[in-house]
């Protein structure tokens, strides 16, 4: 059977081009549409996906093609030095694979920033979408039985997010360098790139979890060790030192205790730390955290309603 090769976006600074994706044995074609017992089904198909170890990949670019293998869960990741671009804003690039003597090549999209002060690290689930993450059983129904169209954002989340998208650009074509960090696996991808597009929140990089090949697996998605959050989001902020960056959250799971980490290591980077409530009123540790944030000189938000979230993001600055 054919090998199905899944891009995913990648991001560049003055000296690096990073891009990466999958290959899969077989496509898991999820109808994004289907309703009820067919999305269920069409979800845990993601979770059963099947992947290709050591397989050859090649990168097109500037002329050059670059020679890579798949790693042990069919991933790969090119990190490659650059020298002669000089272009800003979404870029493609082109992956191709080899197979029987037939060439497959697709083409992905990376993101070069143009010059700015901003760079923004948002969370998914509970964050803007809303997943319920708090209640196990009522997370899996939604994933389950809940389609794309279904799903919901909070309230102004999207003005927020756009706004900080365009902070502090002139020109319309530019826009801040924008990151989804989530511990959602890469099985759900597509699910997540398609929800973001329709619900016209800012076009971002997205930086999940290891993909995972076993229906057992997806009772677990999104949970267990966060580590890979933290290690991603300091890999962000030491890719590209010179942004000032906001971070979004929400208190369901780790977000408060992760960006207290990267706060205290990144004192001067961090400029605002925002945390969405979740459950009916603010969680102790988390206020408790956010104030020790702020002995630091990081403005934060502990907010239920995103409208303020918008309003402090106005007080401090950042948007207008």
């Amino acid at each position: 059977m054919k090998p199905i090769l899944q891009l995913y976006r990648g991001y560049a600074n003055e000296q690096e081009l990073i891009v990466m994706g999958h290959v899969l044995k077989r496509e898991n074609k999820y109808n994004f549409e289907k309703r009820k017992l067919k999305n269920a089904t069409s979800i845990l198909r993601l979770f059963r996906i099947k992947t290709i170890k050591n397989f050859d990949i090649y990168l097109h670019y500037n002329n050059e093609v670059i020679h890579t293998k798949t790693l042990d869960d069919g991933f790969f990741n090119f990190c490659i030095p650059l020298e002669k671009e000089t272009h800003f804003g979404w870029m493609s690039y082109e992956v191709s694979i080899k197979y029987r003597n037939e060439t497959t090549t697709c083409k992905g999209s990376f993101i070069r920033p143009h010059k700015g002060k901003l760079g923004i690290i948002s969370d998914i689930d509970d964050t803007f979408l809303i997943s319920h993450t708090n209640n196990i059983f009522r997370k899996i129904y939604i994933l389950l039985f809940k389609n794309v169209n279904d799903r919901k954002v909070f309230k102004d989340v999207v003005s927020h997010y756009q706004a900080l998208s365009s902070a502090g650009r002139d020109n319309l074509e530019e826009v801040n360098a924008f990151f989804y960090i989530s511990s959602s696996e890469w099985n759900l991808y597509r699910f997540i790139a398609k929800f973001t597009r329709i619900n016209k929140l800012p076009k971002a990089v997205f930086l999940l979890k290891d993909i995972k090949r076993g229906i057992t697996d997806f009772f677990m998605s999104g949970r267990g060790n966060h580590d890979h959050k933290y290690e991603k989001i300091k890999h962000v902020v030491e890719f590209y030192p010179t942004l000032k960056y906001v971070l979004m959250g929400d208190d369901s799971q780790h977000d408060p205790m992760l960006y207290e980490r990267i706060c205290k290591i990144f004192p001067v980077t961090v400029v605002a730390v925002y945390i969405r409530q979740t459950g009916k009123s603010p969680k102790k540790e988390v206020q408790k955290i956010l104030k020790n944030l702020e002995s630091i000189n990081v403005s934060v938000c502990y907010f239920k309603e995103s409208s303020k979230a918008i309003e402090h993001s106005r007080s401090i600055g950042i948007i207008k």
